[in-house]
């Protein structure tokens, strides 16, 4: 039995579901409002690379090291976005929550919240996990300023990390937030998406 398996969630304006080749089209869409993939901080695909983009994903289910799901608004069902648990660490219960990306027009609104707090509440509840991290370019100000905004603390940076999609190499932010710090995060993270606005 794998320790992340096939499951959907939802709640709060939106649905996560195991991410198949049937969301192409709508993934297509949603990379397209804003261009997203012209981003060279993100993993997002292009157009023509989107079904590449999913059997990839789908093959690193396969290997158990990353779970990628469509996030869809509800009540619509549209595809508005990506995202997925990775580096997932059975032995010491920990997963990595990353590939996030959301069409432009649902940036900056209740979605991310909302979709970070399904997958972190199913991770420290469901899984058990003892730690959720995140990691972002040091040049992803926006997706820094989002994991901060979530509660996650900076662990620091690990240089000369990887490579960008436009073959420079980056160094890596890397954020975590342990299970006994879960129950403070989520209660603001409620706040946050119950507050009037």
């Amino acid at each position: 039995m794998a320790f992340v398996e096939s499951v959907d969630l939802s709640g709060y304006g939106v649905a996560i579901t195991p991410l198949a080749l049937e969301h192409e089209a709508g993934l297509r869409t949603a990379a397209a409002d804003g261009a997203l993939w012209n981003l060279r901080v993100t993993s997002v695909p292009e157009p023509e690379n989107t079904r590449q983009y999913i059997e990839d994903a789908l093959a690193m289910r396969a290997a158990g090291n990353r779970f990628a799901f469509a996030v869809l608004d509800q009540p619509g069902g549209k595809v508005i976005g990506c995202s997925s648990y990775h580096d997932i660490l059975p032995a010491v219960k920990r997963v990595e929550i990353g590939y996030t990306w959301y069409a432009k027009s649902v940036q900056r609104s209740h979605v991310n919240t909302a979709c970070k707090l399904l997958l972190m509440t199913h991770a420290f509840e469901t899984l058990g996990c003892h730690v959720v991290g995140w990691r972002t370019d040091n040049f992803n100000f926006p997706s820094q300023a989002a994991i901060e905004r979530l509660g996650a603390r900076k662990d620091g940076v690990i240089r000369g990390h990887a490579l960008r999609r436009d073959g420079t190499i980056r160094d890596t932010v890397m954020y975590s937030l342990r299970a006994g710090e879960w129950p403070e995060v989520k209660a603001q993270l409620l706040y946050s998406l119950h507050k009037p606005r």
